[in-house]
């Protein structure tokens, strides 16, 4: 992971970012994925992810915001 700084204890709080903590949740259930909360600090799927297990409680309650949103809208991929 990335040494942390002030803009990284922020940006994973970002709604409009690529690969923030909302932004995973609503990916996971459009892919229709089960619940795994993450973010990658340098972007979706660049570098590695920030996991479960690093994740403080609000982190994990604003990837479950947004897989809750990207829910009730009740889009997913069609395969």
């Amino acid at each position: 992971m990335p040494q942390e700084t002030q803009d990284q204890t922020e940006i994973q709080f970002d709604r409009k970012r690529n690969g923030s903590l909302y932004d995973r949740g609503g990916a996971d259930f459009w892919y229709a994925r089960p619940r795994n909360p993450h973010w990658y600090p340098d972007g979706s799927y660049k570098g590695e992810p920030v996991t479960r297990t690093e994740l403080t409680p609000a982190e994990v309650a604003e990837y479950n915001a947004g897989y809750d949103v990207a829910e009730k809208q009740g889009d997913q991929k069609e395969w």
